[in-house]
């Protein structure tokens, strides 16, 4: 009887086990009210934290008054006992950082901080830091592969572009389709890896860019050109695919790729010249279908599309303002500040005239008109609900105009096969 009592005494005196711990870090954050926790332990509350100074266990049924606490504790616990467990683990950590740096301040400014805190964006784990070899991890963060938006917005002008060059009542050349999407994938890449090797110096001052590879020193820069070199390499081999006309008007586009990312440092238009980068497809689609330009067609489509990314990139550069003042570099949104919205919807009206006459020059069928008009709802809806001065929601706005490009494709695929 003497050993069964000491059996449970030791049990309820001993540590938790790791899966204990593991799931109640993962509750807590579940219930965690959106205003992040305070670092600051009350001593004479009897919750004060699960584990006494001597780290052993408790109560499994008491709360939990700090996650800060728990997690600086006892995190790499988790880690040590589990290491399968041990980026899961990471991320909590991370986690739990965010949540102490967002409680340094205190006093009557507690409502406005707590509104500022629900801005700040929290960074997780993709499915790069998860799935792929340590190795390779930090070449596709240098891709941004975990981040396809940027992907999407160059390959959408491309895929209008191919659709309204396609014969009236049929569908559009999906194969041509193919290509240009693995190329948009290999150039933003590309532009991204350049972005990032001319920028190093600024995006270690910049609190949302300091963990990119290269800034960061994951990888040197002779690894990142070196990077870059393959993605040319691979990008050369889909454009080589298409006719000569083609090959020349794709070529030249590598100035732009080259030289936007400099523009910050000497005018407020850098996303202007982004524009006329991220929307070359507009003019290379329908060559490489036709194997010449209409200008009738395609220049208002490209004009369009240039005013469309002074739109998103605007907001999204709202992310970076405060850093970009610090740093000296420029971006529209520091150029038009409070008037930003005015000036966006300028540039959003443009967007959807120049759309309208492209297909009208093109002979697009009615459909076309009518995802137009739903086309233009979601830019209206960016600009009039998005709040400039929190960075969760201009991303969210940013992110958003996958769909607008979508609805001008489907507009143009129905357009052109009922024309």
């Amino acid at each position: 009887m003497a050993a069964f009592w000491l059996s449970n005494a030791a049990r309820r005196h001993r540590s938790p086990s790791s899966s204990i711990l593991l799931s109640y870090s993962i509750y807590n954050i579940l219930v965690q009210p959106s205003s992040p926790p305070s670092t600051t332990l009350s001593k004479s509350s009897p919750n004060d934290a699960f584990f006494n100074s001597n780290h052993q266990f408790q109560s499994p049924y008491r709360s939990w008054a700090s996650s800060s606490h728990f997690y600086s504790a006892n995190i790499q616990k988790i880690a040590r006992f589990r290491p399968p467990f041990a980026e899961l683990a990471a991320a909590l950590n991370s986690y739990a950082g965010v949540s102490t740096s967002a409680s340094s301040s205190s006093g009557g400014d507690a409502s406005g901080r707590g509104q500022r805190d629900a801005c700040k964006a929290v960074k997780v784990l993709s499915w790069i830091d998860l799935y792929l070899p340590q190795k390779i991890r930090p070449y596709a963060h240098l891709a941004r592969l975990d981040k396809p938006i940027g992907t999407w917005l160059l390959a959408w002008p491309c895929m209008w572009s191919i659709n309204m060059a396609a014969s009236p009542g049929s569908l559009p050349d999906f194969k041509m389709m193919a290509l240009f999407g693995c190329g948009a994938l290999l150039l933003r890449g590309a532009g991204c890896t350049v972005n990032d090797l001319l920028d190093r110096d600024i995006d270690t001052k910049v609190e949302r860019t300091k963990l990119r590879p290269v800034a960061s020193g994951l990888l040197s820069p002779f690894e990142g050109v070196s990077f870059l070199g393959l993605q040319l390499l691979l990008g050369l081999g889909i454009l080589l695919q298409l006719n000569n006309y083609s090959r020349v008007l794709g070529a030249s586009s590598l100035l732009l790729v080259f030289s936007y990312p400099l523009m910050k440092r000497f005018t407020f238009w850098p996303q202007a010249f982004l524009g006329l980068t991220f929307n070359w497809g507009a003019l290379l689609g329908w060559s490489a279908i036709r194997g010449s330009l209409d200008p009738t067609v395609v220049l208002p489509l490209y004009f369009s599309g240039v005013c469309w990314t002074l739109v998103y990139d605007t907001i999204y550069a709202h992310q970076d303002k405060d850093d970009d003042l610090k740093v000296g570099v420029k971006s529209t949104a520091l150029r038009f500040g409070g008037s930003t919205k005015q000036w966006i919807s300028g540039f959003g009206l443009l967007s959807i005239g120049n759309l309208a006459l492209s297909g009208y020059n093109a002979d697009i069928g009615w459909p076309y008109y009518a995802f137009l008009g739903a086309g233009s709802g979601h830019l209206a809806w960016q600009i009039w609900t998005v709040d400039l001065s929190c960075r969760v929601d201009c991303n969210k706005k940013f992110v958003s105009n996958k769909w607008f490009g979508a609805l001008i494709y489907a507009g143009i695929l129905f357009g052109r096969v009922t024309s």
